[in-house]
């Protein structure tokens, strides 16, 4: 379901097929194409009607180069698929598998679970800054990988196709580093597993691209802040921290890649995530500069 606004806004849509919304805009054109109608380019992806433009201006020893050294049509990003999607879902899937093996299991998720003094040499722990991001490929049981890995598949099928693999990737580490950097601030000396923080940053991103395209969000908004209620009531077991670091971060990162949408903005696109993460970087220096407001 989506509003007037989103209906009258073609430029939301695909224009080759008009039913189709998509977040990928030629990068010769700048016209709004759906997965299917995207040609990988040296930057970027073309539309049909450019490539053939491009084709024809080649001479025929670049034509013959170019079917020579091309990859298949099978391997491109045209196929429209949730590569990236399916394959942290794979890869959780696996490290989930590894964690049940008698003998192995425990050391595995040890180390690669977050505990905010384990970044930190002088309050007697190694420096491990790898388990900000690990931290989502370790879960406590089937339930907490099985429905985390659910939503993701939920979610990344549709935002995946909008936002492209490398900004969907993006999105993904990016929430989770910052579901760990708010544990680190507001819940220093409790070790947390889990995609949590990573999904809600994939919830906030929905929220503001949903909304910047004029769909009707209301549905997702709730969702949201059901899971978000649950995590602040006592016996759940859920670190609400993770929950509201990831979210926020997700809806910069969202922010970010609604308003910097042009081919010419790209380079003002990375810059700016770039400084989202090093932000959050920043953030962790907060309780080596001043543990007494970490530690209490």
């Amino acid at each position: 379901m989506t509003t007037d606004d989103f209906q009258r806004n073609r430029e939301n849509f695909c224009y080759r097929h008009p039913d189709r919304q998509s977040f990928v805009l030629c990068q010769r054109c700048l016209r709004t194409i759906c997965p299917e109608c995207q040609t990988p380019a040296a930057v970027g992806v073309v539309c049909p009607e450019c490539l053939r433009d491009q084709q024809k201006s080649q001479s025929p020893a670049q034509r013959k180069a170019e079917r020579r050294w091309s990859r298949p049509r099978a391997m491109s990003a045209s196929s429209g698929q949730p590569i990236v999607t399916y394959t942290i879902i794979g890869i959780t899937a696996f490290v989930y598998l590894l964690t049940l093996i008698p003998g192995i299991g425990e050391s595995i998720q040890e180390a690669l679970l977050y505990w905010a003094p384990l970044m930190y040499p002088q309050f007697g722990g190694p420096f491990e800054p790898w388990r900000l991001v690990t931290v989502s490929l370790v879960h406590s049981g089937i339930w907490h990988v099985g429905l985390n890995m659910l939503a993701l598949w939920m979610i990344g099928r549709s935002l995946e196709p909008l936002l492209g693999r490398w900004r969907f990737l993006t999105l993904y580490l990016l929430s989770a580093l910052g579901g760990s950097v708010a544990v680190t601030l507001l819940s220093f000396a409790t070790p947390v597993v889990g995609a949590s923080g990573a999904i809600f940053g994939l919830f906030g991103a929905l929220l503001v691209i949903g909304r910047h395209i004029g769909a009707n969000i209301a549905g997702i908004a709730i969702v949201l802040g059901i899971n978000l209620v649950i995590g602040f009531i006592p016996g759940f077991n859920v670190s609400w921290q993770a929950h509201v670091g990831g979210l926020v971060a997700g809806l910069l990162v969202a922010f970010i890649f609604t308003r910097t949408r042009a081919v010419r903005q790209r380079g003002l696109q990375i810059g700016l995530l770039v400084a989202v993460g090093a932000g959050m970087i920043a953030l962790l220096f907060v309780p080596a500069l001043f543990p007494a407001l970490i530690l209490g």
